[in-house]
């Protein structure tokens, strides 16, 4: 398509001229360079939103992950206060000849027989 020449923009704005009035004129043209600044912002706008910055940078190394937790015991029940010293010594080298022995292995219970079961269990 061709662009306008000084002769057609000359005709354009005679007829616009005719049309609008010498008191319009004006107005429409402020309100057409305000109508093209505002395209102008919108599509530098959609521009900006469309280059976005893209961080392609590698990324670190993953985390090992740590072990699970072990399971934390009940809390013992407490202790009756002692008002001497010496039975204090003799629970303390109780407690640690205890933690020293190597624990039995557990052995599986057996369910008790029901009154009135006449079966045996043998053993």
């Amino acid at each position: 398509m061709p662009t306008p020449g000084p002769l057609e923009l000359v005709i354009i704005l005679v007829i616009a001229l005719l049309i609008l009035g010498p008191g319009k004129l004006p107005d429409v043209g402020a309100a057409l360079g305000k109508s093209i600044r505002e395209f102008r912002k919108a599509s530098s706008d959609v521009q900006d939103a469309v280059n976005v910055q893209v961080d392609t940078s590698p990324l670190p190394p993953a985390p090992v992950a740590a072990p699970p937790a072990p399971v934390a015991a009940p809390p013992a029940p407490a202790a009756a206060p002692v008002a001497e010293a010496a039975p204090i010594a003799q629970a303390a080298t109780a407690t640690d000849a205890a933690q020293a022995a190597p624990a039995a292995p557990a052995q599986p219970q057996q369910p008790a027989p029901a009154p009135g079961d006449t079966t045996s269990v043998a053993s």
